[in-house]
């Protein structure tokens, strides 16, 4: 294996696949180029990061509500820009039915945290939307989800 960008292994399929999860869940990206991102970062004034931290949380607010007014439970996130729901408000259980379902239910996507978990089913029922979209495609969003309380 190699830790700048190029990955390689060779071996059993089910040490391969163990392999496989890790690199993918540990190196989500190579973060060499970042690093002169972040070092031009570090040399912006704070207000470009109290107007980007404001941005963020106009952003939770408005898909949050738009989630909760579509009968999901909610769990506001404090450091990230994904926000974690609870399905079963909504009378399912199945987070990877439910995201697999939900493009053609209303044209939205969502990710079946289940992924993330050792043992699958005690994530089955939570699914997570990123808020990292510009205002006009929450509010779509939001919109479009409205339906599902129906």
């Amino acid at each position: 294996m190699h830790e700048h960008g190029v990955t390689w292994v060779t071996g059993a399929p089910d040490l391969v696949a163990a392999v496989r999860s890790a690199k993918q869940f540990l190196t989500y990206v190579a973060s060499g180029p970042f690093q002169y991102a972040v070092a031009e970062a570090l040399r912006l004034p704070d207000s470009y990061f109290e107007e980007f931290r404001a941005d963020m949380r106009a952003k939770r607010e408005l898909l949050a509500g738009g989630l909760e007014q579509a009968g999901f439970t909610v769990f506001r996130p404090a450091g990230t820009y994904f926000i974690t729901t609870d399905i079963r408000s909504l009378g399912e259980s199945d987070g990877f039915a439910f995201c697999r379902a939900l493009p053609e239910r209303c044209g939205v996507v969502a990710i079946p945290n289940a992924v993330f978990y050792d043992h699958r089913e005690q994530g089955a029922p939570f699914v997570r939307f990123a808020f990292c979209k510009r205002a006009s495609v929450l509010e779509e969003a939001a919109s479009r989800l409205k339906g599902l309380a129906a």
